[in-house]
């Protein structure tokens, strides 16, 4: 893994710039920081108004863990070509057969957390986020999440994040089948894509290596990403060097 902002990866990033590229995002720790209540994300005024002149110049997608409607309720305005939710399900089929799963699986959830303070069971109709940012007791949180969702008779995806277990349903689509489906939409030559969570290396793990440039937010000897910035707060960096690149050389 190596840092975006160094002299060999931004010109391979200026290639990528040049050619018919789509461009994906993350949203929560990406385009917006991650803030104690998920209610109020959003992305800084300058992140936001990057963004919205991103989206004018490069075709751009936002593949997020909240619902479709949510996400798109923070993007402020930004012409986004392609919103996609539920970690890469949402649009998509058997949405009404994963609806029937979530519903069933929370159930049991809540009944049997019930009882974990600061544990919240999040909805998404496709998918469950168990969150524990509030338990005083997150190690023991973690114990008692851990063995609930091993209880789960239905088949979940489980995949854990900041302070959040996800649970999706094993059949659904994940985040790098959504992107591979929205550069095949767009018939895109490449992709670049940014995220920072664990629901994100389904799309650093796509061997592709000449038609994908991915990027973690936050360096990570575990992440199959192939760059890393720093923080959270240098997207407003790379997304300033975006709009130079295709400013400077239409493609």
């Amino acid at each position: 893994m190596r840092r975006v902002f160094v002299r060999q990866t931004l010109e391979r990033l200026a290639r990528f710039s040049r050619s018919k590229v789509l461009l994906a995002f993350d949203f929560d720790g990406t385009l917006a920081p991650i803030v104690e209540n998920r209610d109020l994300a959003l992305m800084r005024a300058g992140t936001t108004q990057l963004f919205r002149e991103l989206c004018r110049l490069y075709p751009c997608a936002v593949i997020s863990g909240r619902s479709k409607a949510d996400v798109e309720s923070r993007l402020a305005d930004a012409r986004v070509r392609q919103v996609i939710g539920n970690h890469g399900l949402e649009p998509g089929h058997d949405l009404r057969e994963f609806a029937r799963e979530v519903a069933h699986a929370r159930q049991l959830l809540q009944l049997s957390l019930a009882h974990c303070s600061g544990v919240e069971v999040e909805d998404k109709s496709y998918s469950l986020a168990i969150h524990y940012r509030k338990s005083r007791e997150k190690r023991k949180s973690r114990a008692a999440i851990h063995e609930v969702v091993a209880a789960l008779q239905r088949t979940m995806r489980v995949v854990p994040g900041k302070l959040v277990w996800n649970l999706v349903p094993a059949r659904a689509a994940h985040k790098g089948d959504a992107l591979l489906l929205l550069q095949d939409q767009e018939a895109a030559e490449t992709a670049f894509y940014v995220g920072d969570d664990v629901t994100d290396e389904d799309v650093f793990l796509l061997d592709r290596p000449d038609q994908l440039f991915t990027v973690r937010v936050g360096r990570s000897k575990k992440s199959a990403a192939q760059y890393y910035l720093s923080d959270q707060r240098e997207i407003d960096s790379l997304l300033t060097k975006l709009v130079e690149l295709r400013t400077e050389t239409p493609p």
